[in-house]
């Protein structure tokens, strides 16, 4: 085998490859030999098939299958031998092969790059922490009571007011001036009866509860709303409708007094259990948020350190991907407000700028994870899977057993822990201080950071 390097900038490197036609013709040999004892055909006995019969009837599939696995073993062959780290799958071509020749083919790839560590003792971060009290505990309990509070009717005659609930019936027709009366024939799913309607309350058209606002049991009104343009029905989407709505019932929260009874009525022995619970998911919430503060403060200071040369090729693959996001949100109206205005090449240039700080900090951390023998457990990974099956209740077997199915899937489980443990090792050498912020302070800080 004969090996010339024809590039080396950058990372990039090109080798031309030439293996000799006796190594070619050997290696068929071999494989045609041995397919000759197995082989069956008619008027032969077993294993007694002639070698020129053979190589008659399978010599062409036989040296496909010889001039892969020749490439592929070169090719790995050329990577060991000079220490070689690609980056990407290397780009192999043929350069010419005809039969009793030589093959000769060009190897192309990207390396990784030197990638220096940090200094993780001079790495200064300040981490904002909350405890949770008794304000933010009250104000839970007052959701919770909010959320599970009882309706009771309206006895006296009076009109709609925001926080009432109307339970109407209604039936909608778009708007078209073309039909009899302005009004088309009514849409499927336009149609109700004995709808609790919130007034105020999320998840309804916009303008469609609002329409309700004053109106008395008994009464029938039109109200007129026009479907958002990002609307999950598409012959709906941004179009006007009128409804037209029959209030049959009046009601209005019933005061919720936080007592043991209501505790129990949520599967809890008494408040004080019910005021621990909260404690502890608020903590937990608070204490999430503060990790992923100060994460981003280090991945910050990370990259402002981190200076080597990334692979092209790796930052092509992942812009595109972003991008391929960007134009799907552009498509689909949901642009980010901060990306509206900004013409196509300063889209590309700023989230190509994102593409490559990612790669950096990604071959940066597994750098140091690999570096300092920093591993993702079966017990962990099997960990993961469980708390993903979890998400799939009453389907947690058919999740378990995609995983055990499928590798490819069990590695993406894997890549976000790796990130964790690499995380938990540079904060314990960094020089971490905490600051005790309000938990409104706590949480616009992510987002801050973020930009």
């Amino acid at each position: 085998m004969q090996v010339t390097e024809q590039a080396a900038e950058g990372l990039k490197r090109s080798f031309n490859v030439v293996v000799p036609a006796a190594d070619i013709a050997a290696a068929r040999d071999t494989r045609l030999a041995a397919l000759s004892k197995d082989i069956r055909l008619p008027g032969f006995r077993p294993g007694k098939v002639p070698a020129s019969v053979v190589k008659q009837r399978f010599g062409a599939s036989i040296m496909g299958e010889v001039l892969d696995e020749q490439v592929q073993s070169t090719t790995r062959s050329v990577i060991e031998e000079r220490g070689l780290r690609p980056a990407m799958q290397p780009k192999v071509e043929l350069v010419k092969f005809e039969e009793g020749s030589d093959l000769e083919f060009n190897i192309e790839l990207e390396q990784l790059p030197e990638i220096p560590l940090p200094d993780f003792a001079a790495i200064a971060l300040e981490k904002p922490v909350t405890k949770v009290g008794d304000e933010e505990i009250t104000k839970a309990l007052d959701g919770i009571a909010s959320r599970n509070r009882a309706m009771e009717d309206v006895t006296e005659e009076r009109a709609a007011e925001q926080g009432d609930v109307v339970v109407t019936d209604f039936e909608g027709r778009l708007v078209d001036e073309a039909a009899e009366g302005g009004l088309a024939e009514p849409f499927q799913g336009g149609t109700g009866s004995d709808m609790p309607v919130e007034i105020g309350g999320a998840g309804f058209i916009p303008g469609f509860a609002e329409g309700l606002i004053g109106i008395k049991v008994g009464e029938t009104r039109d109200v007129k709303v026009t479907f958002p343009a990002e609307y999950g029905a598409a012959e709906l989407a941004g179009k006007d409708a009128v409804f037209k709505l029959t209030a049959k019932k009046l009601q209005k929260p019933a005061a919720a007094t936080v007592d043991d009874d209501f505790a129990k009525k949520l599967g809890l022995a008494d408040v004080a259990e019910l005021k621990t619970r909260i404690s502890e998911s608020l903590q937990q919430e608070y204490d999430q948020i503060s990790r992923l503060n100060v994460k981003r403060k280090l991945l910050d200071a990370l990259s402002a350190q981190a200076s080597f040369e990334v692979p092209a090729s790796m930052v092509d693959a992942e812009f595109a991907q972003i991008w391929q996001r960007i134009e799907a949100d552009q498509k689909a109206g949901k642009l980010d407000d901060e990306d509206k205005g900004k013409d196509e090449d300063t889209l590309k240039s700023e989230y190509r700028a994102i593409a490559e700080r990612r790669i950096r900090l990604g071959l940066l951390l597994s750098e140091i994870g690999r570096s300092n023998n920093i591993q993702v457990s079966n017990e962990e990974l099997t960990g993961a899977m469980r708390a993903e099956a979890q998400r799939y209740p009453g389907q947690e077997r058919q999740v378990l057993e995609f995983f055990q199915k499928n590798p490819a899937a069990i590695e993406n489980l894997r890549a976000p822990l790796f990130e964790e443990k690499v995380v938990d090792f540079m904060l314990e050498l960094a020089s971490v201080t905490e600051k005790e912020v309000p938990a409104g302070e706590l949480s616009a800080e992510p987002a801050e950071a973020a930009a």
